[in-house]
């Protein structure tokens, strides 16, 4: 039990660290090339790994759905990674990755799995302008050795999911229900760190519908950097930072520096403590709860519900005009 107990802190305490745990596995030989490739997920969005059970394919349903199956009483949607990222498994279809995303549970049929590493978040970069595939999000490098070619692909599951099942609603101007004017100074923009390109452009419709400047960051150290450039500015003009910054909207998980690292970063520098802290990301549970409890994040919305962002956004940015500090988070924005 003690053994059991330290491995779930030790896990807990890698986002302290800017590290986190990749699930390695592989879909098959590639149907450009036949080389079957490394693929990752992060453990944090995995509920189970469990053999490919029967499952019920209802009639209509297309790929790379591939039906319904029951697991714990809880009926989920099971998708075909292999056809999603353009493989051929060679021994068939023999595991199920269960998944949290964005308060949705999805399983995701893969040809096997390999194991469990722990990296450092500098060792992942982004594959926006290395790689052409369009559900490819980033590159893990297994090891720490310069020009290494020990490589993991990282797949853009928002952006899968996004392609498969549209939401309901998005992040756009005509689901916006609070019409209320924020409270952010002239000239002051929000910086935002998201390293899927769905949700990118997903939080450019909503802060545009919201009246909300900002710019877009691939990475946390992207993101890091920019404010760092606008503290230097707003020093050097004499002016408060939140002249230049009106709050920060960062996802989790991002190459070279995650969002629990950008916002302890912020929260720990005198210069920047203030800036209202938004994590809007699609990991959920009460351990991640936790983790953005202990980085003294603002608040913390789940992908993507306009309305939701919208709330959180208006009361985080008048309570930093108050001067009231301390998170806004509750279990109805973190469930």
């Amino acid at each position: 039990m003690d053994s059991f107990q330290k491995d779930i802190d030790d896990r807990a305490n890698l986002t302290l660290s800017n590290r986190f745990e990749l699930l390695l596995f592989r879909l098959g030989a590639s149907v450009h090339d036949a080389k079957s490739e490394l693929f990752g997920i992060n453990v944090f969005k995995l509920r189970e790994i469990v053999p490919m059970p029967t499952f019920t394919r209802p009639a209509g349903m297309k790929p790379p759905m591939m039906g319904m199956v029951n697991i714990r009483d809880q009926i989920i949607p099971v998708i075909d990674l292999t056809a999603v990222a353009g493989c051929k498994p060679t021994t068939g279809l023999n595991i199920l990755l269960i998944t949290e995303y964005a308060r949705s549970v999805q399983a995701f049929a893969v040809e096997s799995v390999e194991n469990i590493i722990r990296l450092d978040w500098k060792q992942v970069h982004t594959a926006e302008k290395a790689v052409n595939g369009r559900y490819i999000t980033s590159i893990a490098c297994l090891d720490d050795e310069q020009d290494s070619n020990n490589l993991a692909l990282v797949l853009d599951v928002e952006q899968i999911l996004y392609d498969i099942t549209p939401p309901d609603h998005d992040l756009h101007a005509k689901n916006l229900q609070n019409t209320k004017k924020f409270n952010m100074k002239p000239g002051a923009v929000a910086i935002v760190a998201e390293d899927s390109k769905v949700a990118r452009a997903m939080l450019e419709k909503g802060l545009e519908s919201m009246n909300i400047p900002n710019t877009m960051h691939i990475t946390g150290k992207d993101a890091w950097e920019r404010i760092q450039v606008l503290a230097q500015q707003a020093e050097a003009e004499g002016v408060p930072i939140s002249d230049k910054i009106s709050m920060v909207l960062t996802d989790l998980e991002m190459p070279e520096m995650d969002g629990f690292t950008l916002t302890r970063k912020i929260k720990t520098d005198e210069r920047l403590k203030h800036i209202p802290v938004v994590i809007h990301s699609s990991l959920s549970g009460s351990a991640n709860e936790d983790h953005v409890r202990k980085v003294q994040a603002d608040g913390y919305v789940a992908k993507f519900e306009i309305n939701e962002l919208s709330s959180v956004i208006q009361e985080v940015l008048d309570r930093a005009t108050q001067h009231i500090s301390g998170p806004l988070i509750s279990h109805k924005q973190f469930v």
